[in-house]
């Protein structure tokens, strides 16, 4: 290995979502593998949650301490205390307080650059102004995007042609009452973005040094990485899946879930999941209930609710469980007798679905989740519950889903999503090594022309 890359120090700095923070950590900890040193930058609240992870990497790297946590501290206001400095289990309606927060914290960021003066900083999308701060202080800046090639390039696409219904794939397209949350949405991310930064959302790749980060593998979306390469102009450089196993130990509801699976017959289960940031109306809730009695298949449901905390043992009810709170999901997704995952296809879930072998149930609420469920459904690893024109679904819609996942497409749900899952290993084993390879040219480079936005 070059000493020159050995020595090398990057600052790795994440949106302050969970979605973001633990492909962030995957990244570093594999960077820290190949002798990078590494600080980990966000928020108390978010490093917290981390740092038995972090500890468990540094300790098994004895020649030194590879990954250091760094602390934002965000300014402090009365209706955001330290706890919601996070996304997870926030109130929807403090959003706008948190992001103006983060923005807010852009001098206390750029006094972390100056006193860490690391080689290179990694940065998320939702912070062009971290680019710039590095950039001035003549360090590259690299975008590391943990969403998919397929909705970056959809959303870019339409950013460029203000357009939902010309994007060049055509098994890409969203439905209208998905537009109308698109449009709500972009009202929402103008509201955030208080400073007018003309960086903010797709001007982030223009800030970006040569290269792009993005949380992928070319045998899932080779077209959709070349498409977007070509509308942002820059070098994609793939990290593979990054999946997070979560630590070692388990807690007794851990154990007793796994207990339950084991006495369940292979491929028999669902796992369903809806991520951190997403919760079913009371209805919805009733619908999904009535579609896994119509299925008559085993159940893992993690139910989580808008007003955290998820305390309380796992509830056995009947065929199924339900989990108030958070579950093991890797371990779940691992194990033999799951044989599909109900998710809203965040692009993490839809990877962990590819990564374990698991056909996809695709539930999908907002944001990016459309376009990775269709993009899942054409790679033929699963299949969409219906909605209907108010984006609503029913228990009928619910099990018809099921079904074909477990009886009628079974054997090729399964045969595709291995398929797939054996390109991802391949790729997987080059990935970080490619990474290491591009960002130590970076450095190496160092010429502020390279990255001027």
């Amino acid at each position: 290995m070059d000493a020159k890359q050995s020595d090398l120090r990057v600052l790795m700095f994440p949106w302050l979502a969970h979605g973001h923070v633990f492909p962030f950590l995957e990244l570093a900890k594999g960077l820290a593998k190949k002798h990078f040193h590494i600080y980990f930058c966000s928020t108390p609240i978010n490093l917290d949650s981390i740092k038995n992870s972090i500890n468990n990497n540094n300790n098994n790297n004895d020649d030194h301490v590879s990954i250091e946590l760094v602390e934002l501290h965000l300014p402090t206001l009365p209706e955001l205390p330290p706890h919601y400095h996070t996304t997870k289990n926030i109130p929807p309606h403090l959003m706008p307080t948190l992001m103006k927060a983060f923005q807010a914290s852009a001098p206390a960021f750029s006094a972390i650059i100056a006193r860490l003066e690391p080689d290179l900083l990694i940065y998320d999308g939702f912070q062009p102004w971290a680019a710039r701060a590095a950039a001035a202080q003549g360090i590259p800046p690299v975008l590391f995007a943990t969403s998919g090639s397929t909705s970056l390039a959809f959303f870019h696409h339409h950013h460029t042609h203000k357009s939902w219904d010309t994007f060049p794939f055509e098994g890409i397209r969203l439905k209208e009452h998905e537009k109308r949350g698109m449009i709500a949405a972009g009202e929402s991310i103008k509201v955030s973005n208080v400073d007018g930064d003309n960086h903010f959302a797709f001007g982030m790749f223009k800030l970006s040094c040569e290269i792009v980060l993005i949380k992928t593998y070319r045998g899932f979306e080779s077209k959709y990485m070349d498409y977007l390469s070509k509308l942002c102009e820059r070098k994609l450089i793939p990290t593979g899946p990054l999946i997070s196993h979560g630590d070692d130990d388990q807690d007794d509801q851990d154990l007793e879930i796994m207990k339950w699976l084991n006495e369940r017959e292979e491929g028999s289960t669902l796992y369903i999941s809806f991520g951190s940031e997403n919760y079913l109306t009371k209805e919805q809730t009733v619908e999904l209930a009535k579609g896994l009695e119509l299925s008559g298949v085993n159940f893992i449901w993690v139910a989580r609710s808008p007003a955290g905390g998820g305390g309380g043992a796992a509830i056995r009810k009947g065929r199924g469980v339900v989990v108030p709170g958070w579950a093991p999901q890797a371990a779940i997704l691992a194990h033999r007798s799951v044989g599909g995952f109900m998710t809203h296809c965040g692009w993490s879930s839809v990877s962990e679905s590819m990564f374990f072998g698991v056909p996809v149930v695709a539930v999908p609420f907002k944001a990016d989740q459309p376009v990775n469920a269709r993009v899942a459904a054409e790679a033929g690893i699963g299949v969409e519950v219906a909605r209907g024109g108010d984006g609503g679904f029913d228990g009928d819609g619910v099990a018809r889903a099921i079904k074909e996942v477990f009886v009628e497409g079974r054997e090729g749900f399964k045969r595709r999503v291995e398929e797939l899952r054996e390109k991802m290993k391949v790729e997987e084993e080059g990935a970080m090594d490619e990474v290491v390879e591009e960002l130590s040219r970076v450095c190496m480079k160092k010429s502020a022309a390279t990255w001027d936005g």
